[in-house]
């Protein structure tokens, strides 16, 4: 009987379109500065995300000084530490996570993943860096305008945040929605350049159902993305105009120092809406590309076949689909009538069916499995476990009756964080530890990278679960400080110091990786084409790191799925993509 693995075969349909016309640099500006190559344009990506991502991790430090120690550091205002709050939510979720997944990985693996030369649309896409940048820029400006940033909180609640006492509500305010529209316009060329080079581009054989889980969380991902952004575009632009132009879009009728101001007849519970059909989906446009990623290192470490492949890609749609039909958890405490509190519940509960079928799927592909602890499997094992505690605090909120007592506590800043702070941030590091190979030619310090682990995953467990007992107390969030609050007890004030402490220890460990990604570069180890002895065509490349065009003369030909590991009769525990089956015996090349 022949012996041959899943969804392999021994030819490969005929291509159904011509080669792409790559565009060709003719200088050192027009191949590292405005390049059209993908790969370069993901690494400017990943430095801009994480240049701004630094900013955000200081913000956050600031935030902890005056958590930790109130009252000690006088140039920490009620007015700046607001401003704090405000930037380090908004650059985290939007200009670092979903820059760095979609921009960075999105760009890197897209094509070398389906075995196409570069993004269909070149121009468009670095079109949507240099925007992605400007919208950066912009933000960066607004610290330096009269009255600082907007310090309205991340979610930019009106008519708070137009309000004459509101901090930044001058230029900052302005600043910050200009910034967000450029970067979903950025967002939006970039994201057409990932759906039809998924749809179009793909190599002969790469089906649908061949492609690594990586790129299936990419462009539903991407999709969901481009649903859901246009939301918070018109958002944005419509309080832009009622601070600006003096429109009552989002402002009601409103008196302010005994004096009736102009507006009158808008509804800032629309924004509320528009925000969070963004704001929702956007915890999954996170958490997608995650999964993804997650999958594929679990298969390589573990060499071990995904579990239940086609379970996972439905898991995936379906994740995306049931998070449009969710956001309006977020706004019990706004009020809302009884029938939809508990529609949204529900939803809310049911979105929990297919990410379990995920774990569960994860753990079974770590079942008896021939695990290597290498520094990405540990960072994808870390994400397992965060997301899954994460999520179980998230369904205490999901339930109307604890979200409304709990919604304006720390235990929400808690949860937030875990869900769509740290778990996600494990699967960024475990995926640089993975590909940084594929991007330099060299490997990171695999001593360096389990010390960063460590540290990284302990501390947080040791900042954001205090946090949950912080909140349970009955410590509100936003507030400047605590000190005196009666449901505040003495042991809330002692974590909160133990808390900051513990954030600078874990910020140190991120300067320690960014020492190990610049010491690499030069000094370590070379990788070879495939050092993980993976099996999806990125590791393929003739040459590492991959030349403009990725292939060289011949585009890859896929003959099977991306997870043939330890394959019975094979005489290698991988057997890569573009390897045709052999009847009666499996060969690795």
């Amino acid at each position: 009987m022949a012996n041959i693995p899943h969804d392999a075969s021994a030819s490969a349909p005929p291509a159904e379109l011509g080669e792409m016309e790559l565009y060709h640099p003719r200088s050192w500006w027009t191949k590292y500065v405005f390049s059209q190559d993908a790969k370069v344009i993901a690494v400017q990506y990943a430095v801009t995300a994480f240049g701004i991502g630094f900013v955000a991790l200081v913000l956050s430090w600031l935030i902890r000084l005056q958590l930790g120690f109130p009252g000690t550091f006088t140039f920490i205002t009620p007015e700046v530490y607001y401003q704090f709050i405000t930037m380090h939510g908004m650059i985290m979720v939007v200009y670092l996570l979903t820059a760095l997944f979609l921009g960075g990985f999105g760009n890197y693996l897209i094509p070398l993943m389906v075995g196409a030369r570069d993004m269909v649309f070149p121009y468009a896409n670095m079109l949507s860096y240099w925007i992605y940048l400007l919208a950066v820029l912009v933000l960066v400006v607004s610290f330096f305008v009269p009255g600082g940033p907007t310090g309205a909180g991340w979610t930019l609640y009106p008519p708070q945040a137009i309000m004459s006492n509101t901090p930044g509500q001058q230029g900052g305010i302005v600043l910050m929605l200009i910034s967000l529209a450029l970067f979903i316009i950025g967002f939006t060329m970039g994201g057409l350049n990932y759906t039809v080079t998924v749809l179009q581009a793909r190599a002969r054989g790469m089906t649908l159902m061949r492609m690594p889980l990586t790129v299936w969380g990419i462009f539903v991902a991407t999709v969901m993305a481009l649903l859901a952004f246009p939301a918070l575009f018109v958002a944005a632009v419509m309080m832009l105009f009622d601070k600006a132009l003096g429109t009552s879009f989002f402002m009601p009728t409103l008196v302010e120092f005994g004096q009736q101001m102009s507006y009158g007849g808008g509804s800032p519970i629309l924004f509320q809406h528009l925000f969070w059909f963004f704001g929702h989906p956007e915890v999954y446009i996170v958490a997608l590309p995650a999964f993804g990623i997650v999958s594929d290192l679990i298969a390589t470490h573990a060499r071990r076949n995904i579990f239940g492949y086609r379970m996972m890609v439905w898991a995936i749609v379906i994740i995306g689909v049931l998070s449009f039909v969710v956001w309006a958890h977020h706004m019990y405490v706004s009020g809302m009538n009884p029938y939809f509190g508990f529609f949204f519940a529900t939803t809310t509960l049911i979105i929990a069916v297919p990410t379990a079928i995920k774990v569960y799927n994860w753990v079974l592909t770590l079942w008896r499995g021939d695990i290597h602890f290498t520094t990405p499997m540990l960072f994808a094992l870390g994400f397992i476990v965060t997301f899954v505690n994460g999520g179980l605090s998230g369904l205490f909120l999901g339930n109307v009756v604890v979200d409304v007592p709990l919604s304006d506590t720390m235990f929400v800043v808690a949860h937030f964080h875990m869900v769509m702070g740290v778990a996600p941030i494990m699967v960024i590091f475990g995926a640089i530890y993975h590909w940084y190979p594929k991007v330099t030619g060299r490997m990171l310090s695999e001593v360096l990278g389990k010390f960063h682990f460590w540290v990284t995953f302990v501390g947080a467990y040791l900042i954001f679960f205090p946090m949950h007992y912080v909140g349970l107390t009955g410590a509100p969030r936003r507030y400047f400080e605590t000190t005196g609050i009666a449901v505040v007890p003495e042991s809330a004030m002692a974590l909160n110091a133990f808390i900051s402490v513990m954030a600078f220890i874990v910020g140190f460990a991120q300067l320690v990786f960014i020492f190990n990604l610049v010491w690499s570069v030069k000094n370590g180890k070379e990788s070879g084409g495939n050092p993980w002895r993976a099996t999806s065509l990125e590791w393929q490349t003739p040459k590492t790191p991959p030349e403009h065009g990725n292939w060289g003369k011949e585009l890859p030909v896929v003959y099977r799925w991306a997870y043939d590991y330890s394959v019975p009769g094979a005489d290698e525990d991988f057997i890569p993509q573009n390897q045709p089956a052999v009847a009666g015996r499996e060969t690795a090349s």
